[in-house]
């Protein structure tokens, strides 16, 4: 026990140790919260233009630009593309590390949700699209109004999943030097050369992030099915 309390005062408390773990939890998740409203907004965007493209064979040019993109981010390492963002896509400019991690990580989970988001809506029956236009609803308000509603029902499961999966690949942020929480506990390793106590708080707020996201889905998902009856 006394070993465990003193690993615990060199890791944490001397020399206020505990302020990387702090500063690297908030980088963390001020990645995470807008990396998921890029990801968001790339997959939605994409997920039309793709499911538009599959039921009307509109949209060829965007569609094979979507493809293409696709193709590259879901082929490609996450490390690589953070890297190639920051050394080579903005090595010139003078922009925060965040920002970078930010873009890079939205853009990479775009590519995921947009996927998530065309299986979603290609799984509602052509009757509800051909019910909504029979009504005089124009294709945008049908998509809008009968087949996205339906959609994110589905889907919502698949989506907090890619979000999870989203917060604990911002863990590879350290590769740019950005302070994130695993970044944050590997300098406490490297001060006290003590490895277990740090990276073992790292992984636990982790995992408690990743239990407190899942009851969020949980939640929402509840409010859902209870929205049909």
């Amino acid at each position: 026990m006394d070993n465990i309390v003193r690993s615990f005062y060199q890791n944490f408390i001397e020399d206020n140790r505990y302020q990387y773990i702090l500063d690297g939890l908030k980088n963390t998740l001020i990645i995470t919260f807008f990396a998921v409203i890029l990801g968001t907004i790339i997959g939605f965007l994409i997920g039309a233009i793709r499911s538009t493209y599959e039921k009307t064979g509109k949209l060829k040019f965007l569609n094979a630009i979507c493809h293409i993109y696709l193709a590259v981010i879901r082929g490609t390492p996450m490390v690589l593309q953070l890297l190639i963002t920051y050394f080579v896509i903005f090595a010139s400019v003078n922009v925060s590390k965040i920002v970078v991690s930010i873009i890079a990580f939205g853009i990479n989970s775009g590519a995921y949700v947009a996927e998530i988001i065309r299986s979603g809506i290609m799984s509602i029956d052509n009757g509800q699209f051909e019910a909504g236009r029979s009504l005089g609803f124009s294709y945008n308000q049908t998509m809008i109004l009968f087949i996205f509603p339906q959609a994110i029902k589905n889907i919502l499961p698949a989506l907090g999943n890619e979000f999870i999966v989203l917060l604990k690949e911002t863990s590879v942020s350290g590769y740019i030097a950005m302070q994130d929480l695993t970044k944050g506990a590997d300098i406490i390793r490297s001060q006290t050369y003590s490895a277990f106590m740090p990276l073992i708080m790292a992984a636990l707020i982790y995992l408690i992030l990743v239990l407190v996201l899942d009851q969020f889905v949980k939640y929402f998902e509840r409010k859902m099915r209870n929205s049909d009856h």
